[in-house]
């Protein structure tokens, strides 16, 4: 059973990101913070980690960095909401920023249950195993 660490500080995303991965069969570890998600990765062994870009203490980037440093082989997932704060102005690409930090996978909030599952099950598809779902009907 894939063991997968979510880090979020805002409770209702967390919740049902939780609730899908259970009812999908992973072992999911819920933090609401950097901090926790970090003293979490030191006792336990993770599949993949979602980890929210922006939070509350421990920023995002901060957060995306010291993960990865301190478990590069772990594949970690960014998500972030604020590539949408403004469509008028340019912004700065913070889930391009991520994949810069670390991030093997960037998901924009808010994403729908079949793109999660998609990424992560890329994530663990790792080297030498099909990274695609079991239903292989797209063509190129």
């Amino acid at each position: 059973m894939p063991r997968i660490l979510v880090v979020d500080d805002d409770p209702m995303v967390g919740a049902t990101i939780e609730v899908l991965l259970q009812r999908q069969g992973f072992d999911v570890t819920m933090a609401d913070g950097g901090e926790t998600g970090l003293a979490a990765l030191e006792t336990q062994m993770f599949d993949v980690m979602l980890v929210d870009i922006f939070m509350p203490h421990m920023r995002g980037f901060e957060s995306i960095r010291i993960f990865h440093e301190r478990a590069p082989a772990i594949p970690l997932i960014a998500m972030s909401g604020y590539a949408f704060a403004s469509s008028a102005s340019p912004s700065p690409d913070f889930l391009r920023m991520a994949l810069e930090l670390g991030a093997t996978r960037c998901l924009r909030k808010p994403f729908t249950p079949d793109v999660l599952l998609t990424t992560i099950r890329e994530c663990l598809g790792g080297p030498g195993e099909s990274a695609q779902p079991k239903d292989k009907k797209e063509a190129p």
